[in-house]
């Protein structure tokens, strides 16, 4: 019999996507992954995915502390296997940091073995390695086994795994973290717990304290390895309020007297998340290449502690001035990035502040509270359930003997005879013989009325939000007695100042002080004289080049150069040409973009107020310290949008600020109108319907508006005649006074 033949399957044609739909898809798909389950950790318990789950496999080994470790490949294996659906170098990875002392200032994990070092050195393979969970780690879990928080499926459906962790200790904050996701990064710094117990104990019974009132308590980070923090209580204050910034790390050092008068200075504490190997070869090559004049000799003689020897090249030299050489070049002092970016409730990626960050916290120990207060009181209400029927059954022990003995359902009839649940019969007639004895029934009515007032205790519990707050601060506590009262919980990382005149100093040591004149031309060419030179007149040019500024200055000072774009660099006086030639362009010295020119350059003078103004007439005053900058990039200051150029760089003491534009509108107003900023567009100075400004200048009222003419004469108008003229600020302005320059510029 021939089979019937079986129509092919019929086959419909794909749907077109659009490429850019299909990509912005999939990416945002890979995105969110790597910010919820890789990058950021839970404001709740401060743990990324693959912390939590090593710790909650650990717990499932049930290694706490005091038990036996075992072996990392074991707790690697289980956590890949059941959670973690990743490489195992990666979960090793994460484990060894936990375990690391001088990378978590608590640890999660107390390992035995080689978990590397501070040199940089990695750990031993897991296969010879073994942990357990410290203290800390265990106060994270306390509770888990409770209903305290919510599970999910693991990766392959089979085992249940916790969303966060009840988290009884601080740990977001006291461990910090670290992590790059897709468009967001995060970094915190870790802190002390005892001050971070103290702030949350405030918090909870000063529900809206502000991060400022927070900060009595904490008052900035505390790295495992120590150092100094040298940043102004003004500029932390500012890091925790926004969520944002950075810290400043010194490494704490301290001066060791020698014989015949020789000393070295020693450093005991390197700055959080420096490598000691790479520190130190570091400085040995900044050394041979001649970078660091004043240092002769550098060793390491670290053992268990960290211990680095500075010898000076002639014991001539401060150690201050030596160390501060050392911490500008070196990794000595280091920069911390702060970026408090967190997921907030677990879900929403959120860069929070110091008290947000603490009160997500208090706020999940509340939650926790009460999940586990709601499930021991339903195991309460059971264990009664249970006991008032055994209490029953002593009451007619003989009865219920008959029962079981003669009828043929023994549970519905108990049920039937002294009107018992599912529950209590079940209870009773899996009862062991052995146990219905006069003293089982004793202990029976004491486990029943303690029973009873634990649950009227905690009814009360979770009917009464203050009592919850209470309990709540009674756990703080004793967390802070558990984990801050012994050495480890002491503060490590101090905080200073830079010493004054340090830098002053470090800079005369680098370079002979010595009076010079700046000379600049036309052309953007620039030249140091010895001596201060008042009479150029027989100054020298290269070809039709010719004398734009001159200013006397010293070899330890700074000049400022405004370009077009509004960026502003540094030159260091020392290091510009001197001798008998023309000098060098301007541009060697500094990267001022293809395009752009050199609006004016001036010497830097310490807190100097300028007035800095674009040519679409926007403007504001910005502090002189606000400008400098260390690198040959410059320091972006106006911010302008082409076709507009930065204009005008005047200084800024005065009450009242005179401006004019190309259309020859002249407009005087109050500088108290104009803000002071670090940088940015500013406000508008002047309105102009084309064309515009020229100059501006800051002046006083009273001493009347002064400017100079192309023949180098001073006319100054008074205050009485210069009311036509005084408006508000943004105003068109009118026609200048009669004599006036016709080049529009005050001189």
């Amino acid at each position: 019999m021939a089979k019937a033949h079986t129509p092919p399957p019929s086959h419909t044609a794909p749907d077109p996507i659009s490429l850019r739909d299909a990509l912005e898809e999939r990416y945002l798909a890979y995105a969110l992954s790597t910010i919820m389950g890789r990058a950021l950790p839970d404001a709740r318990d401060g743990l990324k995915p693959v912390h939590r789950r090593i710790l909650y496999g650990m717990h499932i080994l049930k290694l706490d502390p005091g038990t036996a470790f075992k072996k990392c490949a074991k707790i690697v294996g289980d956590v890949m296997g059941s959670f973690h659906p990743h490489g195992d170098q990666a979960i090793y990875d994460a484990l060894v940091r936990l375990a690391q002392d001088f990378a978590s200032r608590y640890p999660m994990i107390e390992g035995q073995g080689n978990f590397g070092n501070i040199d940089g050195d990695s750990a031993a393979a897991y296969r010879y390695t073994e942990a357990r969970m410290t203290d800390a780690a265990r106060m994270l879990l306390e509770g888990i086994n409770e209903d305290a928080i919510d599970f999910r499926e693991n990766y392959s459906g089979d085992q249940q795994e916790p969303i966060v962790l009840p988290a009884a200790f601080p740990n977001l904050l006291a461990n910090g973290s670290q992590g790059i996701a897709v468009g967001m990064a995060t970094s915190i710094p870790p802190h002390n717990v005892g001050e971070l117990c103290d702030a949350a104990l405030y918090l909870v019974s000063h529900p809206k304290a502000s991060t400022d009132q927070l900060l009595t308590f904490v008052p900035g980070p505390d790295f495992p390895t120590g150092g100094i923090i040298i940043d102004t209580p003004e500029t932390i204050a500012e890091t925790y309020r926004t969520g944002r910034g950075s810290f400043r790390v010194r490494a704490k050092w301290e001066k060791e007297e020698g014989t015949r008068g020789m000393w070295v200075t020693v450093v005991t504490e390197i700055p959080y998340g420096v490598q000691k190997s790479r520190l130190i070869e570091k400085i040995a090559e900044l050394l041979s290449d001649k970078k660091l004049p004043l240092l002769g000799d550098v060793r390491d003689e670290s053992a268990e502690d960290v211990r680095i020897v500075f010898e000076p090249r002639v014991r001539t030299i401060d150690p201050v001035v030596m160390m501060e050489s050392l911490f500008r070049n070196t990794e000595l002092e280091s920069r911390f990035p702060v970026n408090m970016n967190v997921l907030v409730d677990g879900v929403v990626p959120r860069v929070v502040s110091l008290a947000d960050a603490l009160r997500q916290w208090i706020d999940h120990r509340r939650d926790v509270l009460l999940r586990r207060s709601r499930h021991r009181l339903a195991e309460i209400e059971h264990r009664l359930e249970v006991l008032a029927g055994m209490i029953l059954v002593f009451l007619h022990l003989d009865e219920v003997i008959r029962i079981i003995r003669e009828e043929d359902e023994p549970k519905d009839a108990l049920k039937v005879r002294f009107k018992l649940t599912d529950v209590q019969a079940n209870y009773i007639l899996d009862t062991r013989l052995r146990s219905l004895r006069k003293l089982e029934e004793m202990q029976l009515r004491t486990e029943h009325d303690a029973l009873t007032k634990e649950k009227s205790e905690i009814e009360s519990l979770l009917s009464d939000e203050p009592q919850q707050w209470k309990t709540i601060s009674w756990q703080i506590r004793e967390v802070k007695k558990k984990l801050a009262g012994d050495k480890a919980g002491r503060r490590r990382t101090l905080f200073d100042t830079p010493p004054e005149g340090a830098a002053l100093e470090l800079e005369e040591a680098m370079i002979e002080r010595e009076p010079v004149t700046v000379v600049y031309s036309e052309k953007g060419w620039i030249r140091t004289l010895k001596g201060h030179v008042a009479d150029l007149t027989t100054l020298q040019f290269k070809g039709d080049d010719a004398l734009n500024t001159a200013f006397f200055s010293e070899t330890t000072s700074k000049v400022l150069v405004l370009a077009t774009n509004g960026k502003v660099f540094t030159l260091d006086v020392g290091k510009l040409p001197g001798g008998r030639g023309f000098g060098d362009p301007v541009r060697l010295f500094a990267d001022i973009e293809e395009g752009e020119d050199i609006v004016c350059l001036m010497p830097f003078t310490a807190g100097q107020r300028m007035l800095i103004v674009g040519s679409d007439g926007r403007g504001f005053f910005v502090n002189q310290d606000e400008m400098l900058s260390s690198t040959r990039k410059g320091r972006g200051v106006l911010s302008v949008d082409a076709p507009s150029k930065a204009q005008v760089l005047v200084a800024g003491e005065g009450d009242h600020i005179a401006t004019i534009g190309e259309n020859r509108k002249l407009l005087i107003f109050k500088a108290a109108d104009v803000p002071d900023m670090a940088r940015g567009k500013g406000v508008r100075l002047q309105r102009f319907k084309d064309g515009g400004i020229v100059d501006a200048r800051v002046f006083n009222l009273k001493d009347g508006l002064t400017w100079t003419d192309s023949a180098g004469r001073n006319f100054t108008v008074s205050k009485a005649e210069l009311k036509d003229w005084i408006g508000n600020r943004a105003e068109a302005g009118r026609l200048p006074p009669k004599g006036f320059p016709k080049n529009n510029r005050f001189g």
